[in-house]
């Protein structure tokens, strides 16, 4: 089976700035898939050249078989792509928007949109721009779930939710994917949220990418707790990860298990005391690779 999103050699630039160089991941068809980058990292860049909005400098994406740039109606209307902010048409009613997306999408299911909007206890002739952020981003749920796309395209789909609207959009993802054969590509910055829902992840920072399963970045990617009585700047290299310093306690963040960390700590002069795997979340680990700031 061809793989629902393929991206290679991809370069990208506005202007003297470069975003993207030689970047290469592909995410499996039937599978959900996590990008995590810092603010500014060319996440929304990213998905915008995926779904041929932005034509990238070089480089080749595949969605679904086809050319990003040069995507045919037949697949566009495979795609089901929520951007940030959940546009929605604040003029009409949940009746009303319910008639004219259905139009688009040979293989709309009415029910599916009714099931998610009726959830609110809102009547069918109650209008978008009467809705609260989460009312909204339910109703674009709906549009989203009712065209029964192959594939998910979510960009940031937490902006604005609250706990109960985010674990609900959570509820909707699992069952979608539970389908068979049904692809999810979301970025999100609640990572915790992603914590319960992708399979895989992207890392990327500074147009550099890490792509890897959750189960083995999260049994892999250590984090080494020690005290140290003073101040200490510790650069990243190909066993030191991620630093970070409180008071007395310092975190170190590697890939590498404890005896190589604390031999490459006592090589640059550092003794650690107490040294201990501290546990961490994805959201933990997620810092700890890429850094508060």
């Amino acid at each position: 089976m061809n793989p629902a999103i393929e991206v290679k050699h991809l370069c990208h630039q506005y202007g003297s700035q470069t975003i993207y160089r030689d970047l290469n991941f592909t995410v499996p068809t039937g599978t959900i898939c996590g990008l995590l980058g810092k603010n500014g990292q060319g996440k929304t860049t990213l998905v915008n050249i995926l779904m041929g909005f932005l034509k990238p400098s070089s480089g080749r994406c595949l969605v679904l078989g086809d050319d990003s740039f040069h995507l045919p109606p037949s697949t566009r209307a495979r795609i089901g792509l929520l951007h940030e902010g959940h546009l929605a048409y604040e003029f009409l009613t949940i009746a009303q928007t319910e008639r004219f997306f259905s139009g688009f999408y040979p293989g709309w299911e009415r029910e599916i949109f009714f099931d998610l909007v009726n959830k609110m206890g809102l009547s069918h002739d109650h209008k978008i721009c009467r809705m609260s952020c989460g009312q909204r981003s339910q109703v674009v749920l709906g549009v989203i779930m009712a065209q029964n796309p192959d594939l998910l395209i979510l960009d940031d789909y937490s902006m604005g939710l609250d706990a109960g609207y985010r674990r609900l959009f959570l509820d909707v993802l699992k069952d979608f994917a539970a389908l068979g054969n049904k692809t999810i590509f979301v970025t999100s910055h609640i990572v915790q949220d992603l914590e319960k829902l992708v399979d895989s992840m992207i890392f990327i920072d500074k147009g550099e990418i890490i792509q890897t399963e959750l189960d083995s970045f999260m049994n892999s990617f250590h984090c080494y707790d020690f005290e140290d009585g003073g101040e200490l700047s510790l650069a990243k290299d190909e066993v030191i990860r991620g630093f970070e310093q409180r008071g007395e306690r310092i975190s170190v963040f590697s890939f590498a298990d404890k005896e190589t960390v604390q031999s490459h700590l006592d090589s640059m002069g550092v003794h650690p005391k107490k040294m201990r795997e501290k546990k961490m979340s994805l959201e933990d680990a997620f810092i700890g690779l890429m850094g508060k700031y």
